[in-house]
Protein backbone atom coordinates (compact mmCIF):
# COMPACT_ATOMS: atom_id res chain seq x y z
CA UNK A 1 0.00 0.00 0.00
CA UNK A 2 1.39 3.44 -1.14
CA UNK A 3 -0.21 6.39 0.52
CA UNK A 4 0.20 9.78 -1.64
CA UNK A 5 -0.53 13.20 -0.36
CA UNK A 6 -1.83 15.50 -3.19
CA UNK A 7 0.10 18.25 -4.12
CA UNK A 8 -1.81 20.94 -3.36
CA UNK A 9 -2.21 19.87 0.35
CA UNK A 10 1.22 19.47 1.00
CA UNK A 11 1.49 23.03 -0.30
CA UNK A 12 -1.36 23.64 2.53
CA UNK A 13 -3.98 24.76 0.50
CA UNK A 14 -7.44 23.95 1.42
CA UNK A 15 -9.16 23.52 -2.24
CA UNK A 16 -7.95 21.24 -5.07
CA UNK A 17 -6.59 22.24 -8.22
CA UNK A 18 -8.03 22.45 -11.94
CA UNK A 19 -8.62 18.25 -12.56
CA UNK A 20 -6.13 18.20 -15.00
CA UNK A 21 -3.20 19.46 -12.83
CA UNK A 22 -4.64 16.64 -10.01
CA UNK A 23 -4.57 14.04 -12.63
CA UNK A 24 -0.94 14.57 -13.87
CA UNK A 25 0.35 14.82 -10.36
CA UNK A 26 -1.23 10.75 -9.61
CA UNK A 27 -0.22 9.74 -12.95
CA UNK A 28 3.47 10.65 -12.30
CA UNK A 29 3.01 8.55 -8.83
CA UNK A 30 1.84 5.84 -10.28
CA UNK A 31 4.23 5.49 -12.94
CA UNK A 32 6.65 4.60 -9.94
CA UNK A 33 4.41 1.77 -8.84
CA UNK A 34 4.38 -1.69 -9.85
CA UNK A 35 1.94 -4.74 -8.95
CA UNK A 36 -1.19 -6.62 -9.05
CA UNK A 37 -3.66 -6.32 -8.49
CA UNK A 38 -3.72 -2.16 -8.75
CA UNK A 39 -6.55 -0.68 -6.77
CA UNK A 40 -6.53 3.22 -6.80
CA UNK A 41 -8.34 5.36 -4.82
CA UNK A 42 -8.73 8.61 -2.71
CA UNK A 43 -10.71 10.33 -0.55
CA UNK A 44 -13.01 13.39 -1.75
CA UNK A 45 -11.05 15.11 -4.28
CA UNK A 46 -8.86 12.00 -4.61
CA UNK A 47 -11.37 9.62 -4.93
CA UNK A 48 -12.47 11.90 -8.40
CA UNK A 49 -8.99 11.46 -9.75
CA UNK A 50 -8.85 7.92 -8.95
CA UNK A 51 -12.03 7.26 -10.82
CA UNK A 52 -10.99 9.65 -13.82
CA UNK A 53 -7.94 7.92 -14.24
CA UNK A 54 -8.65 4.29 -13.36
CA UNK A 55 -8.16 2.99 -17.25
CA UNK A 56 -5.00 4.76 -17.95
CA UNK A 57 -3.42 3.17 -15.17
CA UNK A 58 -4.87 -0.41 -15.87
CA UNK A 59 -6.11 -0.20 -12.30
CA UNK A 60 -8.21 -3.58 -11.40
CA UNK A 61 -10.46 -1.64 -8.56
CA UNK A 62 -11.12 1.52 -7.51
CA UNK A 63 -11.78 2.54 -3.77
CA UNK A 64 -14.24 6.15 -3.22
CA UNK A 65 -14.22 7.41 0.27
CA UNK A 66 -16.20 10.49 0.65
CA UNK A 67 -16.80 11.53 -3.73
CA UNK A 68 -18.11 14.27 -3.69
CA UNK A 69 -21.55 13.56 -5.76
CA UNK A 70 -21.76 17.19 -6.28
CA UNK A 71 -20.95 20.64 -4.42
CA UNK A 72 -22.84 21.28 -0.85
CA UNK A 73 -26.26 22.20 -2.15
CA UNK A 74 -25.78 22.16 -5.85
CA UNK A 75 -27.27 18.74 -6.68
CA UNK A 76 -27.47 20.02 -10.36
CA UNK A 77 -23.55 20.40 -10.76
CA UNK A 78 -23.01 16.21 -10.35
CA UNK A 79 -19.77 15.08 -10.93
CA UNK A 80 -21.22 11.24 -11.31
CA UNK A 81 -20.38 10.96 -14.66
CA UNK A 82 -16.55 10.48 -13.65
CA UNK A 83 -17.91 7.70 -11.03
CA UNK A 84 -19.82 6.08 -13.70
CA UNK A 85 -17.36 5.79 -16.05
CA UNK A 86 -14.63 3.53 -14.06
CA UNK A 87 -15.01 0.29 -15.72
CA UNK A 88 -13.67 -1.95 -13.27
CA UNK A 89 -14.99 -2.98 -9.08
CA UNK A 90 -15.43 0.46 -7.06
CA UNK A 91 -16.30 0.64 -3.17
CA UNK A 92 -17.46 4.31 -2.21
CA UNK A 93 -18.02 4.85 1.40
CA UNK A 94 -19.53 7.51 1.94
CA UNK A 95 -21.26 9.58 5.44
CA UNK A 96 -24.89 9.54 5.39
CA UNK A 97 -24.85 12.90 6.37
CA UNK A 98 -22.44 13.91 3.70
CA UNK A 99 -23.41 17.67 2.36
CA UNK A 100 -21.54 16.64 -1.01
CA UNK A 101 -24.43 14.14 -1.46
CA UNK A 102 -23.81 10.39 -1.44
CA UNK A 103 -24.31 8.10 -4.90
CA UNK A 104 -26.64 4.80 -5.22
CA UNK A 105 -24.76 2.27 -3.88
CA UNK A 106 -22.57 3.55 -1.45
CA UNK A 107 -21.63 2.14 1.39
CA UNK A 108 -23.35 4.46 4.21
CA UNK A 109 -21.83 4.96 7.42
CA UNK A 110 -24.13 6.36 10.45
CA UNK A 111 -23.71 9.70 11.32
CA UNK A 112 -20.89 10.63 9.54
CA UNK A 113 -20.02 13.61 7.51
CA UNK A 114 -17.74 14.29 4.48
CA UNK A 115 -14.86 14.43 6.50
CA UNK A 116 -16.19 11.32 7.88
CA UNK A 117 -16.80 12.40 11.73
CA UNK A 118 -19.58 11.31 13.31
CA UNK A 119 -22.56 12.66 15.56
CA UNK A 120 -22.96 11.63 18.99
CA UNK A 121 -24.31 8.20 20.04
CA UNK A 122 -22.92 6.93 16.88
CA UNK A 123 -20.10 4.12 16.27
CA UNK A 124 -16.32 5.40 15.24
CA UNK A 125 -15.99 5.42 10.95
CA UNK A 126 -12.80 4.27 11.25
CA UNK A 127 -13.66 0.24 11.78
CA UNK A 128 -16.42 0.32 8.98
CA UNK A 129 -14.43 1.81 6.79
CA UNK A 130 -11.94 -0.38 7.59
CA UNK A 131 -14.29 -3.80 7.32
CA UNK A 132 -16.15 -2.30 3.91
CA UNK A 133 -12.58 -2.11 2.84
CA UNK A 134 -11.39 -5.29 3.66
CA UNK A 135 -14.23 -7.22 1.91
CA UNK A 136 -13.83 -5.06 -1.51
CA UNK A 137 -10.21 -6.05 -1.28
CA UNK A 138 -11.26 -9.67 -0.32
CA UNK A 139 -13.90 -9.86 -3.14
CA UNK A 140 -11.33 -8.35 -5.38
CA UNK A 141 -8.14 -10.77 -4.54
CA UNK A 142 -10.92 -13.42 -5.32
CA UNK A 143 -11.85 -12.02 -8.71
CA UNK A 144 -8.29 -11.53 -10.14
Amino acid sequence: MVRVEQPWRVKGRKVAEAPPRLDLAWLDVLKALKGSPLVVGGRSAGARVACRTASQVGADGVLCLAFPLHPPGRPEKTRLPELEGVQVPVLVVQGDRDAFGIPDGATRIRGADHGFRVAKGHDPAAPQIRDAVATFLQELYTLT
